[in-house]
């Protein structure tokens, strides 16, 4: 006789952009819940695993930060086509937060200030291809590709992000309300 097969565990991936990294911490706030959570998921690409890209189609994709270089493009790029539901998650993500701070400032006067050299003659801005080409403003992550779910906060609250994943993993539309749902 077979033994019954336990069900699939769902595939999550989490990535951060721009951003203070504060919505993961808050994510790793859910402290002994972790270990439920382990049960029921298992993570790709997170800085959890240090796994740095989608190695196969995820379930679930949680995207902190804003967009504001040519590498925040991509990777959300990537995680849009290989997540079948990607939730913006916390301020930046979902507004631009704090990094969006800069977007009524010019991009190049900003660097041109920022790499004079000590005597002020000079602008050094540095030219690697290695370093990602800021854009000319930070954007929300909706703004870039499609977002199936917004979690608002700075950073949301451990128990919130427990409700909205436990409501995802069930099979129920999420729904944080009141005092959960801060956007502070």
């Amino acid at each position: 006789m077979n033994a019954p097969m336990s069900p699939r565990k769902l595939r999550v991936t989490t990535t951060s952009l721009s951003g203070c990294f504060g919505c993961h911490m808050s994510f790793l706030d859910i402290d002994e819940r972790l270990l439920e959570l382990a049960a029921l998921v298992e993570f790709d690409r997170s800085p959890i695993t240090d796994i740095k890209h989608c190695s196969q189609h995820c379930d679930l994709a949680l995207i902190e930060g804003g967009v504001c270089n040519a590498e925040n493009v991509h990777v959300l790029r990537e995680l849009r086509a290989n997540s079948k539901i990607l939730v913006a998650f916390g301020a930046c993500a979902v507004n631009g937060g704090l990094p969006a701070q800069r977007n009524h400032l010019d991009v190049g006067h900003c660097l041109s200030q920022v790499y004079r050299t000590p005597d002020g003659s000079a602008t050094a801005i540095p030219n690697d291809p290695e370093l990602p080409l800021l854009l000319d403003k930070v954007y929300p992550v909706n703004e870039v590709v499609r977002v199936d779910y917004f979690l608002p906060g700075c950073p949301p609250s451990a128990d919130t992000i427990w409700k909205f994943l436990t409501d995802l993993l069930t099979g129920r539309t999420p729904r944080i309300e009141h005092p959960l749902l801060k956007f502070d």
